[in-house]
């Protein structure tokens, strides 16, 4: 029932809404300029034709095929050409990000019941609503980009994976590759996670049955000596012990956060994957087909996106791995920024008082150093005032020369907590492959996009064990401020350029 309630409440705002936009802004808008006559050309039959500024794989032109062929049957049965350009209208092609939208909630619906299976359906349909109104993800579901398909097909083969369906996992990230290239980045820490996970829970199991050896041979050895008899003491014995290994189990999947220090994990794994080499190899053979694929991909293509090369450079950009931090600890403000939370980081680095301040210290420097020397401003960035970060570019970080120093604190605090939240429930070794993807997704991108940050954003929080419905309550009005003010503002707040005709328009 919870899966069906997720998707009913969704679909709830996602039909009105969409409605609305596509009356008020019936063209194609922004980067939709670019997407929607290039799916259009994929409609038409046209595959050999592709726009010089679209910097992303056809992915999302191919689910519209299939979404306007499960539309209209008919009309692609008999191949009306006529027909088409009506059949793939803007409405349209917007409306597959609305029917993602809703499968994207089922997705969270399933993660979080399978990671949590404790956790009541009541509340496991609440989660998973709120984070359908994450504001980036919510406003982009009523046009026609790239970041709603991309985040649905990144949850669908995480998913896959932790049911252990491999090939199915493979394949789903596969499309996800195909969706967005940074996609193959959130394939491997999929892989990883699972690797994590296999590898320890087979030392769990070997450190078990060589528990329950031991404990069986001084069994043996005393019913040798007290003259009682074997067998039946054994069984005995083998009872109890298989008792408390179940015990061991639940206990260990419902408290990661008992785990041992992050070197022994890694060592743990290591040696563990050594030994079970050839199972991992067969299991996640078919990611390693698609890494091997998006490799030729960049020797044939010469560079990670596929159009606008020029605007789209590589670039040592570490302050945007700041910026994440703050943006998505001010966006679960309810989980970051209590006193119980604050005093519960404090005492977590009060605990070991010089390394806690030797960490800080680092954290600091570090900040520092990246805000300095790694922070690009991209001329996009100071062109398009358009968007909501050219605003905040110019009030809060150009405000002062100072400012973007003084924000390093609460970009520190920012990932402290975040770490923190996430060490409650995860492997220290799984935190820090989260923080390796995150940077390798955001670090080469010039250009400060919140629209980036909503897949680590969502793994982030999907990961955590927050239980308060009070907490989950206060995120989902914030949230709904959010949607409604973006969405106001984008359909109600026109404004027009000098230099440039048409109507324009604010977004994210």
């Amino acid at each position: 029932m919870g899966r069906i309630a997720t998707a009913a409440i969704v679909s709830l705002w996602v039909i009105p809404v969409s409605i609305l936009v596509n009356r008020i802004v019936p063209d194609p808008y922004m980067d939709e300029i670019f997407h929607i006559p290039q799916a259009q050309r994929y409609c038409n039959g046209d595959f050999m034709s592709w726009d010089p500024m679209i910097t992303t794989p056809p992915g999302l032109y191919y689910l519209s095929l299939v979404h306007v062929a499960a539309l209209f049957p008919i009309k692609c049965f008999l191949l009306l050409a006529s027909s088409f350009p009506e059949v793939c209208s803007t409405a349209v092609l917007r409306s597959v990000n609305g029917i993602l939208a809703v499968l994207c909630s089922i997705l969270v619906y399933e993660i979080i019941t399978h990671l949590r299976p404790a956790l009541d359906d009541r509340k496991a349909t609440l989660f998973a609503t709120v984070l359908t109104l994450y504001p980036l993800h919510w406003f982009f579901t009523f046009l026609y980009y790239t970041d709603v398909a991309s985040l649905t097909a990144v949850l669908a083969m995480y998913l896959a994976c932790l049911k252990k369906k491999y090939l199915f996992s493979a394949l789903l990230g596969a499309m996800a590759v195909v969706i967005r290239q940074t996609n193959i980045i959130w394939m491997l820490f999929v892989v990883c996670s699972e690797v994590i996970d296999i590898t320890m829970a087979h030392r769990k199991d070997s450190v078990e049955v060589d528990d329950l050896k031991a404990s069986n041979k001084g069994t043996i050895l005393s019913t040798l000596n007290t003259g009682v008899d074997v067998s039946s003491n054994l069984r005995r014995r083998n009872a109890k012990g298989n008792a408390k290994a179940g015990t061991f189990y639940r206990k260990n999947a419902s408290s990661t956060s008992q785990t041992s220090g992050l070197l022994h994990e890694i060592q743990a794994i290591v040696l563990t994957s050594w030994r079970i080499k050839w199972k991992l190899l067969v299991s996640f053979s078919p990611f390693f087909f698609v890494l091997l694929a998006f490799v030729a991909f960049l020797f044939w293509n010469g560079s990670v996106v596929l159009g606008a090369k020029e605007a789209h450079v590589v670039s040592p950009h570490f302050a945007q791995i700041m910026y994440f931090s703050l943006v998505s600890a001010l966006l679960a403000a309810p989980l970051h920024f209590t006193i119980s939370h604050a005093l519960d980081l404090f005492q977590s680095f009060w605990k070991n008082r010089l390394l806690g301040i030797f960490i800080l210290l680092l954290a600091l420097i570090a900040g520092l150093l990246s805000v300095h020397f790694f922070s690009i401003t991209h001329p996009y960035l100071l062109a398009d005032n358009r968007h909501y970060t050219f605003y905040l570019w110019r009030k809060i970080l150009k405000f002062h020369w100072s400012m973007k120093y003084l924000m390093v604190p609460f970009y520190v605090y920012s990932w402290f907590s975040i770490f923190r939240l996430l060490d409650k429930t995860r492997r220290r070794i799984w935190i820090l492959v989260y923080f390796f993807a995150t940077s390798a997704v955001l670090i080469p991108a010039p250009l400060i996009e919140f629209r980036y940050y909503t897949i680590p954003f969502y793994f982030f929080v999907l990961h955590i064990d927050v239980n308060d419905s009070r907490s989950w309550l206060l995120i989902g009005i914030l949230y709904t401020i959010l949607d409604v003010f973006t969405m106001e503002m984008f359909l109600f707040r026109p404004f027009q350029w000098d230099h440039e005709p048409g109507v324009q328009r604010f977004i994210w």
